[in-house]
Parts: C-alpha cells; sequence; structure tokens
C-alpha cells in the first residue's frame, strides 16, 4: 500500500461488473474474489486478475441491479457506481462493508448544512453553515462550526430529494432530507462536491426507501394523519374531526399495525412514524 493508505477491510466474497463503459452487462456471471477496502481505494483481486477502484471516484452505492437471473439469485449485494461502470460485490456482512464505504469516504469531509430549512411545513430562516460529517451505523452527525450538532438517524428519514440550488452565490447540488427533531417533522439541506453529496444520498435513501409511503388508506385514515401531521394532539382528533372516539382509536390500531403511526403512551397518544408523515404531506399536498 502506498504512504498514508490505511486497509480498513478485508474480506473474502465475489462480484460482478453489470455496466462498463455505459453499457449494461446482462450475461455477466459472479466471480469469486479477496475484496480489499482501504482509505483511497476498492480493490478486488480474482483468477482472472485485480480490479481497482478508486474511492475518490466512486460516485454512490446502491442496492440491487437485478440484470439476469443469476445475479438477482443472490441476496446480499451492493452495487457501487465508479464513472459510467457498475460492479456489483457481496460478502457475508454486506451491509458492515458498505458502511465501511461510507465513513472512508464521508468522514471528516466538509459539507454545507441548512438546519432546519423547513420545520412543521413553514421554511425557516437559516443560513448554509460548514459542518464536518461523522457516519456511524444507521446515523448521519454533522458537527456544525458554531458549536451545534445536529444529528439523522437513518430509520426516521422519511423522503430524500437531490436538486441543483444556489448556494453561497453557486449553483451546488444538495440533498434535502426529511426527519424528525423533538418530535416535528424538519428538512435539513445538505450540500457538498457531488461526490459528497451522492454519498449522503446513498446513506439517507436507505430509510427513505424503508419508509416509502405506497400504502392504500380511507379518506378518513388520511385526514387523521393529516390532523396529526399538522399539529393536532391525538386526543383533539375525535372533536377536530368530528369522528367518534372509537372510530378514531380503530383507525390508530390499524395504523400502528400499517406502522404509519406509533403508540407513545398506553392511552393512546401516538406520533407520526416516517412513512406517516410521507401520506400526511402526499395527501395534503392532492387537497
Amino acid at each position: 500500500m502506498s504512504s498514508g493508505e490505511q486497509k480498513l477491510a478485508d474480506v473474502t466474497g465475489k462480484f460482478t461488473q453489470v455496466v462498463r463503459e455505459g453499457r449494461k452487462l446482462s450475461d455477466t456471471n459472479w466471480s469469486n474474489g479477496r475484496i480489499v477496502l482501504s482509505n483511497k481505494r476498492i480493490v478486488i483481486v480474482s483468477n482472472d486478475g485485480k480490479v481497482t477502484i478508486p474511492l475518490g471516484k466512486v460516485q454512490s452505492i446502491r442496492g440491487r441491479y437485478d440484470v439476469n437471473q443469476t445475479v438477482a439469485k443472490v441476496s446480499n449485494y451492493i452495487s457501487i457506481n465508479y464513472g459510467a461502470n457498475v460492479y456489483l460485490v457481496s460478502m457475508g456482512d454486506v451491509q458492515e462493508f458498505e458502511l465501511q464505504i461510507q465513513k472512508a469516504v464521508l468522514d471528516g469531509e466538509i459539507v454545507l448544512v441548512k438546519h432546519p430549512a423547513v420545520k412543521g411545513g413553514v421554511v425557516q430562516d437559516s443560513s448554509w453553515r460548514k459542518a464536518r460529517v461523522k457516519i456511524n451505523e444507521g446515523v448521519a452527525n454533522f458537527a456544525i462550526e458554531s458549536g451545534e450538532f445536529v444529528q439523522i438517524e437513518v430509520d426516521d428519514v422519511g423522503t430524500v430529494e437531490s436538486d441543483e440550488r444556489t448556494v453561497r452565490s453557486q449553483e451546488r447540488p444538495v440533498i434535502e432530507a426529511e426527519h424528525t427533531e423533538g418530535g416535528s417533522s424538519v428538512q435539513t439541506y445538505l450540500s457538498g462536491s457531488s461526490q459528497n453529496c451522492a454519498m449522503l444520498k446513498s446513506v439517507l435513501d436507505r430509510g427513505a426507501e424503508k419508509n416509502a409511503s405506497q400504502i392504500d388508506l380511507s379518506g378518513k385514515e388520511e385526514e387523521v394523519l393529516m390532523a396529526i401531521y399538522s399539529g393536532v394532539s391525538p386526543f383533539e382528533v375525535p372533536e377536530f374531526l368530528d369522528i367518534e372516539t372509537d372510530e378514531v382509536e380503530e383507525i390508530y390500531e390499524r395504523l400502528i399495525e400499517l406502522q404509519v403511526l406509533e403508540e407513545v403512551r398506553v392511552r393512546r397518544e401516538v406520533a407520526l412514524k416516517p412513512r406517516g408523515r410521507n401520506i400526511a404531506s402526499e395527501a395534503m399536498n392532492n387537497k
């Protein structure tokens, strides 16, 4: 290894290339290999030779990329987007390996943070501030230059969107992440290099994909979610919507089963989960 290079992981697994120079390879197959990760590159060694992927050129890490049945049969793999190429790697603990890549790329990086950019649906007068990134399992941490600390739990992320915005007089990529803070729905905006934004999106997308809002709900169920999303106390929802208390309780039960709400106290105090925030927000936008 070169000077200053540190080995972070060295595992056996398998790999395959599914996109080469922008061209999708449908006839690809898995090859066994040794997969080494350092703070500068990923090296895959097999009987056919060696593949080196510089970390500085990794654009993002994604989930499944099933180009054929052979690839689809393997359940635990990640796709590494590198230039116009995509490699799939699989090993025993693929989530730990993915975390190590994210940490290698992002830990210590300086990004710009706008927090909270939106709170309770209301745009805030927040400014862009520099922050240092630290990725832990299930959490993205941002140490703001002012001493403030912003933490985004991946499982709490409702939506993640990419955009281009004018940030400090320059057009920059921006990640908009919806999550909660102190019981309120907030959006945190993140901006930095193209790679940093793509990798941060890879981190936060795990929660957004898990909490996607594709559930069929009745009109009353959506009204209950919108009321809670708007700040109405769960105890006041029956009176606010003019619905019988027993019926609201039944709605709560169903939404808890669907993991849209979570029970806070036995006396039926509930709070919106990320999926519930997504449904309520979409329902309000459609009104």
